[in-house]
């Protein structure tokens, strides 16, 4: 992809990378991802802020090429994970007497993870503002969104804000200004990336609002034009508001778990619940992590596996624990055959868990009558439980 101009003197010339299917070696990427990067030319300096991951660097060099960049002044680093900041060697060695510019704590991240020495570093404070001659950079730290050294960057003038991970998504588009089916793209990255940091998002967003921004351009994803779409979709999702979903989650090696899985899918909906449904043997990790969200109950089915919980359904325990979602309610169903220590085992990883665990049901092989019977009970008490709180 092409440089692409933003406003006078402010270009995209980050990279766009379709082919990428998976991201932190867990997160699929349905449809694919970008680095943003952002060139600001002023009539004495130019900055670039964020610069691509180190695998998508020669996209970087072709569009600062075809705009006939000759000198970088100022290169600020929002954030040191290395698809925003892993081509930072890469330009320090093409424009050599560029400065990298950013907070002290995420300096001393990207000294760790790239090696950068300490007087190529400019160290910048809250509300602190460098000029590039007629447009005027302002920094604001947005700790935890999603690393403690988080900022965002302030061009004045034009009143665009770079927020790096804040406000992105995942997705490879040629029309970066496009928002027209951003809302599940952002709500995937928003679940799998923001979500663990929801009161950290919550305090963040007011730091936005107080800026009133004309537009938002994070380093993945799209350029928001109309800044209070994507800031109502987050304002939503960090909220306490929790719908009438249940999140149902089951592996099943010999079917025992699927059968007890399934009545408790038909049971809740009959009685008016909503339910996302997930074999973990095929499901995708981002799509669950979006369930999550607004879920009222999660209920996870596992088969004992040797000693404990099959690790499939030990997975996404650990991933539900990890994305602290706002969940209300947790259950089990398990099946065994001659021990049963999964229900101890998975309680167990719910470290993160604030809720009521709703008492699981346990069974012995195959789910008889009697079992069933249980399962209805257990969907009359997740039904009660949500008109309890008033979903229902």
């Amino acid at each position: 992809m092409g440089a692409v101009k933003i406003t006078e003197g402010v270009y995209f010339v980050g990279a766009l990378d379709r082919e990428r299917k998976m991201f932190d070696e867990v997160i699929p990427l349905p449809d694919g991802t970008s680095y943003n990067s952002y060139l600001i030319q002023g009539n004495e300096k130019t900055a670039l802020i964020d610069a691509v991951d180190p695998d998508a660097i020669k996209q970087l060099f072709e569009n600062l090429n075809t705009l006939k960049v000759k000198k970088i002044d100022y290169i600020i680093a929002n954030h040191a994970e290395q698809d925003h900041s892993g081509g930072i060697p890469f330009l320090l060695e093409k424009y050599p007497e560029a400065q990298v510019v950013t907070n002290e704590k995420c300096a001393g991240i990207l000294k760790e993870l790239l090696l950068i020495p300490e007087n190529k570093f400019i160290i910048i404070k809250e509300g602190q503002e460098i000029s590039l001659g007629n447009k005027t950079l302002a920094f604001i730290l947005l700790p935890w969104v999603h690393w403690p050294e988080t900022q965002a960057t302030f061009y004045k003038e034009e009143k665009i804000l770079f927020t790096c991970d804040f406000f992105g998504a995942h997705i490879a588009t040629g029309d970066i200004f496009n928002d027209k089916n951003n809302e599940e793209p952002a709500k995937r990255y928003y679940a799998e990336i923001m979500s663990p940091f929801r009161n950290n998002v919550t305090g963040n967003i007011k730091k936005v609002e107080a800026l009133n921004p004309a537009i938002i351009a994070p380093s993945h994803g799209i350029v928001h034009l109309n800044p209070s779409k994507i800031i109502a979709y987050y304002k939503e999702w960090a909220s306490d508001k929790i719908k009438n979903e249940v999140v149902l989650v089951y592996v099943s090696m010999h079917h025992s778990v699927k059968k007890m899985a399934s009545h408790l899918h038909d049971a809740l909906v009959k009685r008016g619940v909503a339910v996302s449904f997930f074999d973990l043997a095929k499901a995708d990790v981002g799509k669950l992590a979006m369930s999550l969200v607004d879920a009222a109950t999660i209920v996870v089915g596992a088969p004992n596996f040797l000693a404990g919980a099959h690790p499939a359904a030990a997975s996404a325990v650990f991933l539900a624990n990890a994305l602290r979602p706002k969940l209300k309610f947790a259950s089990l169903l398990i099946s065994y055959s001659w021990a049963e220590k999964a229900s101890e085992q998975l309680k167990a990883m719910l470290t993160n868990f604030k809720g009521e665990l709703i008492a699981p049901v346990i069974i012995k092989g195959y789910p008889k009558e009697k079992d069933l019977k249980q399962i209805e009970a257990l969907a009359d008490e997740i039904a009660g439980k949500h008109k309890e709180i008033g979903l229902m």
